[in-house]
């Protein structure tokens, strides 16, 4: 079935960003990227900044790349102007973002990006009647968005509990915490942070399982079903 392809004369700039053509790609790129910038970045206010521009920015792609209505598209581009406006203003008056803050910010900044990538996953899958290349892209971005989802929270619980969260440290940075959720995420456990908290804990085996769940079924299932879809012409 071949009617989930773009028509020849699609221009290019539309296949890098529809659906239907390179947009999970380019949107996998950017959460790598933005992960790869929370790992390495220093804890300072300009840092937490930036990374609440990638969460924007990943937000607004998603939305734009899982063909959500226009109206949520304009009304989500609002909220987020008016996010990094405060942030900003903030940043320049005060000199400093509360990590609480800017930490809840980025929380709700990420939790909406998986919800838009999963109804673009569906609406595709549905018009094309098969998984596709395009489709695994999806599904790996919001594997990662998850993990990074988690890493929001855990800072948001630490900032909420006086910076009491890993045993080891007192406080951590937002790269510790990206750091033991996508350990926790993929049960790779190093043993270097671990959660004193029971709430840490209890959400670190959460974040444990739904990754492995996610992987064995979700992943799996699509990575079965591109296996089985049948070539144009046979």
């Amino acid at each position: 079935m071949e009617g989930y392809a773009l028509p020849d004369d699609t221009p290019l700039w539309r296949r890098h960003l529809d659906p239907d053509g390179y947009g999970y790609a380019w949107l996998l790129a950017l959460i790598l990227v933005g992960i790869g910038f929370g790992l390495g970045a220093p804890d300072e206010p300009w840092a937490r900044l930036v990374t609440l521009v990638f969460q924007s920015a990943t937000l607004l792609a998603a939305l734009q790349v899982s063909g959500a209505h226009p109206y949520i598209v304009r009304a989500a581009s609002i909220a987020v102007v008016v996010a990094i406006v405060g942030t900003t203003g903030v940043f320049i008056t005060v000199g400093e973002i509360g990590r609480f803050a800017g930490r809840t910010v980025g929380l709700m900044l990420v939790v909406l990006a998986p919800a838009a990538i999963i109804h673009g996953i569906v609406r595709q899958a549905r018009t094309a009647g098969v998984m596709t290349v395009r489709t695994m892209f999806g599904v790996l971005c919001v594997y990662l968005l998850i993990g990074v989802g988690f890493g929001f929270a855990y800072g948001v619980i630490s900032a909420a509990d006086a910076d009491r969260f890993f045993a080891q440290i007192n406080g951590g940075d937002h790269a510790d915490f990206l750091y033991f959720s996508f350990a926790s995420l993929t049960t790779t456990g190093f043993g270097d942070l671990t959660a004193a908290t029971p709430l840490g804990r209890s959400m670190a085996v959460t974040e444990a399982l739904l990754g492995q769940v996610y992987l064995v079924t979700v992943v799996a299932l699509i990575v079965s079903n591109m296996a089985r879809t049948p070539r144009a012409g046979t």
